[in-house]
């Protein structure tokens, strides 16, 4: 009897803790449930990050964020989560049986490398390219401006030569890349704009017989739209646009709006003065004439005076009576410096305002920038009036739609003639130029 009493004890504490076991295994399973988690991942400044990576920790299952910056995943109550993008600290957080867990990415800058647009508006990583890449951003073409956007690259760019002609405000300028390739070409770069190539060929030129300096495309562009500026140096640049890349390229990659909560205003005015650095000195006892039979004479006659007007060929000046040019007689002397007399301090004086705005499908950025300038040539001057609207817009996760306008109105005044001697002043007249790109 005690040993059936026994064995009926042993029985059920076996049954007991089964009975347990399964129990405890059970509650394991109901901790370990799966659970959908979504969220947003954004950068510290609030704005989605497009493309990030969520992934369950020690396994292959994860998903990445739409263009709202948000996610789902389906893991167990007590995962944990890693989230990754690149140039921006990895984020690892368990998700602790919650389902929504929205996360800001801090920047990594030790693993952040410099981006360029490589072409086409394709970003890449500069060290990962085969050929030289310098790139200046936007902000060092507003300081201190030049109308013509190429001038600003002087000094700052390695192996890059610009030079600009004495054509005043609005001239063209002339860019090398690592020197002249060709005896007969033009030698410059290509100039590529937010991926479409530009036609940056002078609208006039001075020529032997004299002329003045009209200008090129470089000098339509607003400095307020940069938003940088790479130059691809190398022949190996060529296989990006082909055979007109020879000489290297200049990328320039204008601004465009972003995504942002309400409507972002950006208001620039800037104001620069031009005087001439190089005012020689020049000699002041002898005065203009020309050699007869030898030795040096004053004009006798008006036609004298206004053939010999140019020549400095003339005796000492002694204050003696001479008739000038317009036939009336003045002293023989030194009339002072004509230098301050002639030029004046040259001034640009421009406006600019931009709007931008959108969300994370669409967004748009409008501006209006206004130049007014004077040359140091008196009368003289060139005004330039900016318009540039750009969009983009995004439909599902494959097809994007970016549109952009430039529009540019420039007017000048009396632009100095060239090479020619007797027309090199000022020319009484005035040009007008409308540019449109697309």
């Amino acid at each position: 009897m005690i040993l059936y009493l026994l064995k009926n004890y042993l029985n059920m504490r076996q049954k007991l803790l089964l009975l347990t076991l399964l129990v405890f295994g059970l509650a394991v399973q109901v901790v370990a449930q799966d659970l959908t988690v979504i969220g947003t991942v954004s950068d510290n400044a609030g704005d989605p990050l497009i493309g990030a990576t969520v992934v369950l920790q020690g396994s292959s299952i994860g998903t990445a964020t739409d263009f709202d910056g948000s996610y789902q995943i389906t893991a167990p109550s007590n995962g944990t989560l890693v989230f990754s993008f690149i140039g921006y600290q990895e984020q690892v957080i368990g998700i602790n049986s919650r389902s929504t867990i929205d996360v800001v990415m801090l920047l990594d800058v030790e693993e952040l490398g410099e981006v360029v647009v490589a072409s086409l508006g394709i970003k890449r990583e500069k060290k990962a390219l085969a050929y030289s890449v310098t790139q200046v951003d936007g902000e060092q073409f507003t300081e201190a401006r030049e109308n013509n956007i190429a001038n600003a690259l002087i000094g700052r760019i390695a192996g890059v030569n610009v030079s600009k002609t004495a054509g005043g405000p609005g001239s063209s300028s002339r860019v090398i890349i690592r020197g002249n390739k060709s005896l007969q070409g033009n030698n410059q770069p290509l100039y590529v704009i937010d991926g479409i190539p530009m036609d940056n060929s002078g609208f006039g030129q001075a020529g032997v017989w004299g002329g003045s300096d009209e200008g090129d495309g470089m000098t339509s562009i607003n400095p307020d739209d940069i938003e940088s500026i790479t130059v691809l140096k190398g022949a190996s640049a060529a296989a990006l646009y082909g055979s007109r890349a020879a000489n290297g390229v200049i990328n320039i990659v204008t601004k465009r709006g972003k995504s942002r909560k309400g409507i972002g205003v950006e208001v620039n005015s800037n104001f620069v003065l031009e005087t001439i650095n190089d005012l020689r000195n020049l000699q002041t006892d002898y005065g203009s004439g020309d050699y007869v039979n030898g030795v040096a004479s004053k004009p006798a006659t008006q036609a004298q005076a206004i053939g010999w007007s140019i020549s400095s060929w003339g005796p000492l000046l002694d204050g003696s009576s001479v008739v000038q040019v317009d036939g009336v007689s003045r002293p023989y002397s030194y009339t002072g410096d004509n230098w301050d007399r002639y030029y004046n301090t040259g001034s640009t004086f421009t406006n600019s305002i931009a709007l931008t705005g959108g969300s994370a499908t669409q967004n748009f950025r409008f501006a209006v920038s206004d130049l007014r300038g004077t040359d140091i040539i008196p009368n003289a001057g060139f005004d330039r009036t900016n318009l540039s609207l750009s969009t983009n817009s995004r439909f599902g996760e494959k097809l994007t739609l970016d549109a952009k306008v430039l529009y540019s109105f420039e007017k000048a005044q009396n632009r100095p003639r060239l090479s020619d001697i007797p027309a090199n002043g000022i020319l009484p007249c005035g040009f007008y130029r409308i540019t449109i790109m697309f």
